[in-house]
């Protein structure tokens, strides 16, 4: 199979193709503009082009099988501008379309297209994303499916969901992404020794999870790292809250540890979280390569026309769609504990001001109501910032 990326980021789309395909897979062509993402992809995919501009693209590779595009999510998040999918960064994705059909005028159709956004691109503007998506993709003559998926279902302790797209002209996308159902992950699979939530937040949208991180971010809105905090209950006070590893986060999104690990010219060690953050967990890729090169049976497919609301999983053709009632949890593989994967007696305690400040947000709001959370974080805000009244007996407004 010799596949391309576009919008390639560090590669975790490739490098799943790779541990999945081993030798039969060939990276031909990344395509990044960030100079940081450019330098990691150098030292991991030295055999392949690299081009800096998607806007200047002009051929790809000859007798490619398959393209793939992780386009911005920046204008889809609800985490980001919300301007939808023809801001200036999400309506990049234009570019993959024109790609696709210089393509086909001088070769014919690229087999199979791969995209990747958050899940958030359903519903914002009333799915007008995913609408202009399966215009362009049927338009090129493609037949496609899409599944959302929670990156927990591959073992990762890191709540990470993301649209899963998949296009075809010479296949059917359906064994692919339906082929595989487990149920969402049970509780019983989950520690209660750690859990990962954003100290950024704490008025509302408290990022929360049992055993594993929230969606790792590439940086907060003001463009500082934002890595995630780890509560760690029962833990000495001043261990009670503690910050992965850049590392650690490399390894919840299925890298190598030390993966963007690369020399880069005036760029501190900041840049890191941000190429993680905005990468794809290569776990997923991994799983939707093994199902292209062996697709299974599908499960029910008779679920009703889609009418407006674009539902977690579907699939259609020529201007029907259908949805699919199946789970975000492919698979069950074995999990990897947040315990196990971030060490907590050596991660970096959190800051008395990032504490502080959570707590004051925190103090407004009637989030974080998780049985002994608040007066951990009384307790170690006091003790990092002499932090006097409780939280409990704050008013809430």
């Amino acid at each position: 199979m010799r596949i391309a990326g576009l919008f390639a980021g560090i590669g975790g789309i490739e490098q799943g193709f790779h541990r999945a395909l081993g030798d039969a897979v060939q990276t031909e062509l990344l395509c990044e503009w960030w100079q940081p993402a450019q330098e990691v992809l150098k030292a991991r995919f030295p055999e392949s082009e690299l081009h800096p501009d998607v806007r200047e693209l002009r051929d790809l590779p000859t007798g490619l099988d398959l393209l793939s595009a992780g386009f911005p999510c920046t204008d889809l998040s609800q985490a980001g501008r919300t301007a939808g999918i023809t801001g200036d960064a999400s309506g990049l994705v234009a570019h993959v379309f024109e790609a696709l059909r210089l393509a086909a005028a001088s070769e014919g159709r690229l087999p199979w297209l791969m995209i990747e956004n958050v899940p958030n691109m359903l519903t914002l503007d009333k799915g007008k994303a995913m609408a202009y998506l399966v215009k362009e993709i049927e338009a090129l003559g493609y037949r496609w499916a899409y599944r959302v998926v929670d990156s927990r279902f591959t073992g990762v302790p890191q709540r990470r969901r993301r649209v899963i797209l998949l296009a075809s002209t010479t296949d059917d996308p359906r064994p692919v992404l339906f082929a595989d159902d487990a149920g969402e992950r049970p509780e019983v699979d989950l520690e209660a020794d750690a859990f990962g939530f954003y100290w950024t937040e704490g008025r509302g949208g408290l990022g929360w999870a049992q055993d594993a991180v929230p969606t790792l971010k590439g940086g907060s809105t003001i463009g500082i790292p934002s890595p995630p905090a780890i509560w760690v209950p029962g833990a000495r006070d001043d261990r009670l809250f503690v910050t992965p590893r850049i590392e650690d986060a490399e390894a919840m999104q299925g890298f190598d540890r030390g993966w963007t690990d690369v020399e880069i010219t005036g760029r501190k060690h900041g840049h890191r979280w941000k190429l993680v953050g905005n990468a794809v967990t290569t776990r997923v890729a991994e799983w939707v390569a093994g199902r292209i090169a062996s697709p299974g049976a599908v499960v029910d497919l008779t679920g009703p026309e889609i009418t407006h609301r674009w539902p977690t999983a579907a699939w259609g053709e020529r201007g029907k769609a259908h949805k699919v009632e199946i789970s975000e949890f492919p698979l069950l593989a074995p999990y990897e504990h947040l315990s196990a994967v971030v060490d907590l007696n050596e991660a970096t305690p959190l800051s008395g001001r990032a504490i502080n400040g959570f707590r004051n947000r925190l103090s407004q709001g009637n989030l974080g109501r998780y049985d002994g959370f608040r007066d951990d974080v009384d307790r170690y805000a006091e003790l990092m910032f002499g932090a006097v009244l409780p939280l409990a007996d704050r008013k809430v407004s």
